[in-house]
């Protein structure tokens, strides 16, 4: 055991000491790469498969690299190019979101420079959240942020109206033909109505106490697994006002709240920047709120 240490010390010394100032920059490039795939699979369902794999990927490196068992050291090197060549497939959905992102500058620079124009629109949902709940009157709503929403946008009626929240009003009152299913808004612009989303099937409502939240939460859970799309929802059966996001839901909120999550979204920064941390900090410190109010 004290040789196997002092092996491995040798070994570091021995790296250390062939250190430069490229190999620092080429470590430096390799670890901003990953880390920006981690950041681009984060709050998806694939990064559980990317850990089961690394995992695979780490005890299968270790049980190979042991004499004692060739039969299973050959059968990892037989395999192992398969599965290499088996990860894109495996996340298909997710590279082609990475690369629309990549490929989306100028959406990050109009959204920066948008700003204004994306507050009123906070401000208009907010307020016909508020009257919807009054009235108990369900509604479904999705903000594009900066994934694309067009495959979603073609189930429903094309209206690519300027947004107010009478439009609303009028789109979710119980009877017309628009007001099943989500309205899309992009910018100001209300894009379309009557939206088809996919349901999730993740079983995050599953533990809810409440019962009677049923297809249009579902859909919001499921809109924002397969998108960075920020969802609110109001139920028709308790006037209850959600927010949906990455597959997390915020429940029972009220204007000030509504209104102070919504705009931490849309700050420029976190757009531009396309990281969510503070979001995230900002959902677990709400939902630990949450908990605690109801204890």
């Amino acid at each position: 055991m004290q040789e196997l240490i002092t092996n491995l010390i040798n070994s570091l010394i021995f790296i250390f000491e062939r250190l430069n100032w490229l190999s620092l920059v080429d470590i430096l490039l390799v670890t901003a790469i990953f880390y920006s795939i981690l950041l681009l699979l984060r709050d998806t369902q694939a990064i559980v498969l990317l850990r089961g794999i690394i995992l695979l990927v780490a005890l299968m490196g270790l049980l190979t690299s042991l004499e004692v068992l060739p039969a299973f050291s050959w059968l990892v090197r037989t395999t192992l190019p398969a599965l290499v060549l088996a990860i894109p497939v495996i996340f298909v959905p997710e590279i082609r979101r990475a690369l629309e992102r990549l490929g989306r500058a100028n959406v990050l620079l109009s959204t920066t420079n948008n700003a204004s124009g994306t507050q009123e629109t906070i401000s208009i949902v907010v307020n016909a959240a508020i009257r919807l709940s009054d009235r108990k009157h369900g509604a479904l709503i999705v903000i594009q942020r900066l994934d694309s929403l067009d495959d979603y946008i073609r189930t429903g009626v094309l209206l690519r109206a300027r947004v107010t929240s009478e439009l609303l009003l009028q789109i979710f009152y119980p009877n017309t033909p628009l007001h099943d299913g989500a309205v899309i808004i992009s910018g100001t612009d209300l894009i379309a109505a009557s939206c088809v989303m996919p349901l999730s099937a993740s079983g995050v409502l599953a533990p809810m106490p409440e019962k009677r939240m049923g297809l249009r939460h579902r859909a919001a859970l499921g809109i924002s697994e397969v998108s960075d799309a920020v969802v609110v929802v109001v139920s028709e059966e308790t006037g209850i006002i959600s927010i949906v996001h990455g597959g997390r839901m915020i429940r029972r909120l009220d204007t000030e709240r509504l209104d102070n999550i919504l705009r931490a979204f849309f700050q420029p920064s976190l757009v531009y920047r396309g990281l969510f941390g503070s979001i995230r900090r900002l959902f677990t410190g709400v939902t630990r709120s949450h908990r605690e109010d109801k204890k």
